[in-house]
């Protein structure tokens, strides 16, 4: 059956990976699981790998075994609808609660993180003051105790650039828009590039600016995405495809099919070669810092 009958794999994907989560903090072994639910090992297996769509009937009772809370339940229910769609747009402040987030879960089992980003400096790569700023902003009469949950939050998603397993290979190509705009302040700013300056030094990143003066690139017409790449398996294929992730003002958009994810795969390579080198990046970085600093 193909892809668009059997809609999109980024929910399926997403939602076994919470219910494998739900089945360990339960302790069930899948064998345990299998004897509860009354369904195969086999089923469980396809069902925690994403292989197969799921009814929101289904989702409840596994919840329901493992012991789930009720918002997070309702969540999961209304994410296996989207296994069935044939593309899938995620609009935030839904049914969602905070901190299901379906990017992050992909975020951490990438592998490897192309992105390009227009005008802000990338999560992964904010500082705590940078970040408040922005949550603040977008976050209009929310309380403070909760504006610093979500910079909790978003600092922590950082560890991942750095942990002692396998972390992801990065390469960022950064709009000089980024590097003028002084958000929160000259200070913050200089602060903030400064942290992409030793971000830089990692050996699993790698970040290049695309200067005003190239001209027309790509980017001005695909706007900021990022492309996921994941793990490759025992026989030297993905486990899972690359998705395409772009975020906007009202909602999340995720691609997978591949004429996508050729196209934008595309895009990054021109932009990447048109953008300044690695070395050259930096000193346009230090030179904005200095700037801010000064």
């Amino acid at each position: 059956m193909s892809e668009g009958t059997t809609g999109s794999t980024v929910p399926r994907r997403q939602l076994g990976r919470y219910l494998r989560d739900l089945r360990g903090k339960a302790r069930l072994t899948v064998k345990a699981a299998a004897v509860e639910l009354e369904w195969s090992e086999a089923k469980i297996w396809r069902i925690e790998t994403g292989q197969t769509s799921l009814r929101s009937f289904d989702v409840e009772t596994m919840c329901k075994v493992y012991g789930a809370p009720a918002e997070l339940a309702e969540a999961l229910k209304a994410l296996a609808k989207e296994t069935k769609a044939r593309g899938w747009w995620m609009s935030y402040g839904d049914v969602i609660p905070e901190g299901f987030d379906l990017y992050i879960g992909l975020e951490e089992a990438a592998a490897r993180l192309d992105g390009y980003f227009a005008e802000l400096v990338p999560g992964l790569l904010q500082t705590e003051d940078y970040a408040r700023m922005l949550i603040q902003t977008d976050n209009p009469g929310v309380d403070a105790d909760e504006i610093e949950r979500r910079v909790r939050l978003r600092l922590e998603r950082q560890s991942l650039l750095t942990r002692v397993s396998s972390p992801p290979q990065l390469h960022y190509v950064l709009n000089e828009a980024i590097l003028r705009r002084p958000v929160g302040g000259k200070a913050v700013m200089a602060q903030q590039l400064r942290r992409l300056q030793a971000a830089s030094n990692l050996p699993n990143v790698a970040l290049r600016v695309m200067a005003f003066s190239t001209g027309l690139h790509y980017g001005i017409m695909s706007g900021p995405f990022i492309k996921l790449e994941f793990p490759l398996d025992g026989s030297g294929q993905p486990f899972e495809p690359p998705t395409i992730y772009a975020d906007g003002f009202t909602g999340a958009l995720f691609l997978e099919k591949p004429h996508e994810i050729v196209r934008y795969t595309k895009a990054f390579t021109s932009m990447w070669d048109s953008a300044l080198n690695e070395v050259d990046s930096m000193r346009y970085i230090a030179a904005a810092a200095e700037e801010m600093e000064h």
